[in-house]
């Protein structure tokens, strides 16, 4: 069932499963707000180039030109 099912139904109406997994995702979201969002495929492409690159740029660098105290 997709959330827009889900969306779509009373609880009283649900399984007991259906609920727990709309309590699940519930939970999921409030802990997570970024849950069940997907990357687009050239920010995940640029993120897994970027985690196999032995580059590394040191915190306080990173820090002082986002104007951050560290």
């Amino acid at each position: 069932m997709t959330p827009e099912t889900i969306d779509k139904k009373r609880v009283g109406d649900m399984t007991v499963g259906e609920l727990k997994t709309l309590i699940r995702n519930i939970v999921r979201e409030a802990i997570d707000p970024d849950y069940g969002l997907e990357l687009r495929p050239d920010v995940e492409k640029e993120l897994i180039e970027s985690s196999q690159s032995k580059e590394r740029i040191p915190v306080e660098e990173v820090a002082e030109k986002s104007g951050l105290k560290w």
